[in-house]
C-alpha cells in the first residue's frame, strides 16, 4: 500500500469528533494522568491497521504502533486541541512513522544489494584469515547476551532482522538498536585488537 493510499484510508477513519473526544485532546495536551491510555486504546487500532496495511509485517507493524505513541507523549506540548482532534495529530504521526519505516526498508534493503554485490576478499593467507575468525568470534562473545546472540543470527546464520526479532521474541526496533550498537562496539573492539598486534 503507498502512503497515500494510507493516508485516504487514515483521513475517512478519523472522521468526526465526539463530545468526550474534546475533552480526551484537552487532557492529553495537558498531560493528564489516563490521557495516553484513553487516546491509545481509542486509536491504536487504526493506527495498527495502516501500519500492517502499508508495511505488511505484523511485527514491523506493532513496532510503528509502539513509536507513534511514543512520539506523540513526547511531544505533546507541540499538539494544540483548539487545531485539531488528538486522534487526527497522532494518526498523522503514524503517516510519518510509516514512512520512515518504508523507508528504512529500502535503505536496507540497497545495502543489503551493495553488499551482494561486492567480490568477496581472496585469502591470501589461511592462518591470518582464521587468526582473523578467531578474533571476530571473541569480540562478539565480548558483547555479551542478548547483542552476541544476535550478532550472531544476523551474521554467521544471516537472519533478517525480522527473523531475529521472531525466534528472540523481541521488538524489531530493540534487535535493530543492539545491532547497530553491537557493530561500533565490535569495530572499536577489532580496531584495538589489530593495534595491538
Amino acid at each position: 500500500m503507498t502512503i497515500a493510499r494510507v493516508e485516504m484510508v487514515a483521513d475517512t477513519a478519523v472522521g468526526a469528533d465526539r463530545p468526550d473526544d474534546r475533552a480526551l485532546d484537552h487532557e492529553f495536551a495537558a498531560g493528564a494522568e489516563g490521557s495516553l491510555e484513553r487516546l491509545y486504546r481509542s486509536v491504536s487500532p487504526l493506527v495498527h491497521t495502516l501500519a500492517l496495511r502499508a508495511l505488511g509485517d505484523a511485527t514491523e507493524a506493532e513496532d510503528v504502533t509502539q513509536q507513534t505513541f511514543v512520539s506523540a507523549w513526547r511531544t505533546r506540548e507541540g499538539y494544540d486541541p483548539d487545531r485539531g482532534s488528538a486522534r487526527g495529530w497522532v494518526v498523522g504521526i503514524a503517516r510519518r512513522r510509516i514512512a520512515d519505516a518504508l523507508e528504512a526498508r529500502s535503505r536496507e534493503r540497497r545495502r543489503l544489494e551493495a553488499v551482494r554485490d561486492e567480490a568477496p576478499p581472496e585469502v591470501a593467507d589461511p592462518l591470518a584469515a582464521e587468526t582473523e575468525r578467531i578474533l571476530v568470534r571473541g569480540e562478539v562473545e565480548r558483547l555479551g547476551p542478548p547483542r552476541d546472540q544476535i550478532v550472531s543470527l544476523a551474521f554467521f546464520e544471516g537472519r533478517t532482522h525480522e527473523q531475529i526479532a521472531d525466534r528472540l521474541q523481541m521488538p524489531l526496533g530493540t534487535v535493530k538498536s543492539h545491532l547497530r550498537r553491537s557493530l561500533l562496539a565490535l569495530r572499536r573492539g577489532l580496531e584495538a585488537a589489530d593495534a595491538s598486534l
